[in-house]
């Protein structure tokens, strides 16, 4: 049996080429990043019934300096971890991992709660402590 030593991309249409540097198993686009739901609990393994799009939420670390994308199926939601390969688009690997300091989960200052009149309070200073 002989098998493609390329892909289409089903997001941006980029010809993919399944040799890839860093990685042994290529499965996400080097231009987008976009990759399919194929494989359901080892790289390669090909066994997952989704066939979804897996589109990148977020780069993390691992050891030594390695990223990794994290993506998101479309069709079933499932997580997954994916090396990322050396000639992957930087300016969207950068982009993702800039992704929570834009749209943190935490707010870095509280909202004061808006006053019964529906007026939001506004802060009064505090008073300094004199030296002395």
């Amino acid at each position: 049996m002989v098998f493609a030593r390329s892909f289409s991309c089903e997001h941006c249409g980029v010809e993919v080429s399944l040799d890839a540097p860093g990685t042994t198993h290529r499965n996400h686009c080097p231009s987008c990043l976009w990759s399919r739901h194929l494989d359901r609990n080892v790289p390669g393994d090909r066994k997952a019934d989704c066939a979804g799009g897996m589109e990148p939420i977020a780069v993390t670390v691992r050891g030594e300096g390695r990223w990794v994308l994290i993506h998101r199926c479309t069709n079933c939601g499932r997580l997954r971890l994916n090396k990322t390969a050396g000639d992957d688009n930087v300016l969207l690997l950068m982009r993702l991992a800039a992704l929570p300091l834009t749209m943190p989960f935490l707010p870095f200052a509280p909202e004061p709660d808006p006053e019964p009149n529906g007026h939001t309070p506004t802060r009064k200073p505090r008073a300094r402590k004199a030296k002395t």
